[in-house]
């Protein structure tokens, strides 16, 4: 199969980086990342799903090759999604997102109903509206947050981070071809040979503050406010998955998920981590199509 059409969305300064795989006119799947990855990790995934789909992934505003606006709260994600769905006129979607991509989703099809067919949703980043904490972050969370301003920013190749990540524990179960997507769209090349991080240390870090807030059961949004209690009035069937060796942070937002959204089942990946679609993408596949019939 070739390699996905690349195109953007929106004008200069609020463009959104896409990718399509396969003809239109099949039913569309959009794809959405999590923090601080690009729209290509779901390479694996969407070749395989093209036999029954028009698929679509964003690098979301802040990643890859789309804006850096500095404004990364949960609504300017879903904002895009709707906007991207817009654009394309696309109607009757499947939605299929990892961690804080999968908010994106359920944050967006609260915003515009009947929009999507179904949601598989993989470890959201969701906070609980109904028994949510006063104050802010505690020093602990703090220091995680500002911990991203830390991250090796350049290297001397795209080779050099392969061979740096392929070593480190969060890419251990990762694919090779998963990999070396991220490597290759995820990093920019510098004028000198170098290579940079696309998502910056310190955007990353803002993108991490209301992620933070919501695992803490603190956020309380900007001028909008707090959109989780919305997740009450999503219309489609959504499947809130988890994996066996993740964090336990991340199977207790799901938890708030399954609490909060009405039409809604579950799934457990057994023997995967928390970037399940880079680790086992086959098993994606198949509980993606399972739940589609």
């Amino acid at each position: 199969m070739t390699s996905p059409h690349r195109f953007f969305i929106g004008p200069a300064d609020t463009e959104i980086a896409m990718l399509q795989w396969g003809e239109s006119g099949k039913p569309p799947a959009l794809l959405v990342h999590g923090t601080g990855f690009v729209a290509d990790v779901w390479d694996e995934v969407a070749r395989e799903l093209v036999s029954a789909y028009t698929v679509y992934a964003l690098d979301r505003r802040g990643h890859g090759a789309s804006h850096k606006p500095g404004a990364y709260h949960f609504l300017d994600y879903a904002d895009d999604v709707c906007r991207v769905i817009d654009a394309l006129g696309l109607r009757d979607v499947y939605g299929i997102g990892h961690s804080a991509g999968a908010t994106d989703l359920l944050l967006a099809a609260k915003l515009r109903p009947g929009l999507f067919t179904r949601l598989f949703v993989m470890e959201p980043t969701v906070m609980d509206p109904r028994t949510a904490h006063s104050g802010g972050l505690s020093e602990e969370s703090l220091s995680r947050v500002q911990g991203a301003l830390r991250r090796q920013a350049e290297f001397d190749s795209r080779d050099a981070v392969f061979e740096r990540y392929r070593a480190a524990q969060a890419f251990a179960d990762w694919t090779e071809t998963s990999l070396r997507a991220y490597v290759r769209h995820g990093f920019a090349a510098l004028d000198n040979g170098r290579v940079r991080l696309r998502c910056t240390p310190e955007i990353e870090s803002a993108m991490l503050r209301p992620i933070y807030e919501a695992m803490a059961q603190v956020y309380v949004g900007d001028a909008r406010g707090n959109p989780f209690g919305s997740l009450a009035e999503i219309d489609c069937p959504v499947r809130v998955a988890t994996a066996a060796k993740s964090g336990p942070v991340y199977k207790v937002m799901a938890a708030r998920a399954v609490s909060l959204i009405p039409r809604v089942s579950t799934l457990v990946f057994e023997g995967a981590g928390h970037c399940v679609a880079q680790e086992v993408p086959a098993a994606v596949v198949e509980a993606v199509r399972a739940f589609a019939e």
